[in-house]
């Protein structure tokens, strides 16, 4: 390169001094992109096909009952709206699973968390957008199957002010159920960067502690304990939100021989419930509490 070839360009760096949105917009903007994930959207065609067909799966068993009760002229629909969750808890668990550690444990994976409080992003702000959008989507995923059994059972004709009352009972139910597992998916989830470990511990989560509570609720049942079989279900996620259902909801209880707990005991199941929701979020905070993790 000779002297006369050589140029100095001027490339223009300038201030930004466009409008700034501030912590609340980037907020809502992780909200947003965590939700929309959590269903594949916005991600490539092979995310979102376990993810859209759970839901497939969740609102399937929902339609053909409005099927059944349409045409066969029942005068009350199959399943109740608060059991609907409990009897689909297999694939309810499977999305968390699934969906959980692809929200958290990829951005530990690749460091990108240190990225978002390079912004004005600070850890309250990512913890909630991200426990916010995981409890949404499993929402979602729970509360359109009981609108399709609502709107199924006016279109039955069936007594309106029963409808009524038993979704919006279904509806507390599956808000609690959700900030639930939402919380204990993305804490274990956050424990580890691989996703494949989080799945499987996920999974392990949901799947032991109800196959426990369950046969030693049997046993308990067998021996003539009814007592005893409400108080098991305090350590299971979905028999906790069982408990509270059926003293304060007016569900039939899935525990064996339908014992659900007392009001007594459903106040220390909605406790329990309330305080592992509050729990969950502390540890998060606390997981996310160094930028560079």
């Amino acid at each position: 390169m000779t002297v006369d070839s050589t140029q100095i360009h001027n490339i223009g760096y300038r201030k930004y001094d466009g409008p700034r949105l501030g912590r609340s917009h980037a907020r809502r903007a992780l909200y947003s992109q965590s939700l929309r994930g959590a269903y594949g959207l916005g991600r490539s065609a092979k995310s979102k096909v376990l993810p859209m067909l759970l839901f497939a799966v969740m609102c399937l068993p929902a339609a053909i009952m409005v099927a059944v009760t349409v045409t066969a002229g029942l005068k009350t629909l199959p399943v109740d709206y608060t059991r609907y969750a409990v009897v689909m808890q297999a694939v309810i668990g499977l999305y968390v699973a699934s969906q959980a550690p692809q929200s958290v444990s990829r951005d530990l994976r690749f460091k990108t968390v240190p990225l978002y409080f390079s912004r004005p992003v600070e850890r309250v702000d990512y913890v909630l957008a991200k426990y916010a959008a995981m409890a949404s989507a499993l929402f979602l995923l729970t509360a359109v199957p009981l609108l399709v059994l609502y709107a199924g059972a006016l279109l039955a004709e069936l007594d309106f002010a029963d409808q009524t009352a038993g979704f919006g009972q279904g509806m507390v139910s599956v808000a609690l159920l959700s900030l639930l597992f939402a919380g204990i998916g993305l804490v274990v989830s956050a424990v580890t960067p691989r996703r494949g470990f989080g799945i499987a511990a996920v999974i392990a989560v949901f799947t032991i502690t109800y196959g426990a509570v369950s046969t030693v609720q049997a046993i308990a049942f067998q021996q003539g304990n009814t007592e005893a079989v409400g108080w098991i279900g305090l350590f299971s996620p979905i028999t906790l939100i069982d408990g509270v259902q059926t003293a304060f909801l007016g569900a039939t209880s899935a525990y064996p021989g339908g014992a659900g707990p007392s009001t007594a005991g459903g106040t220390v199941h909605l406790l329990v419930v309330l305080g592992l929701i509050a729990g969950c979020y502390a540890l998060l905070m606390r997981r996310y509490r160094k930028a560079g993790l």
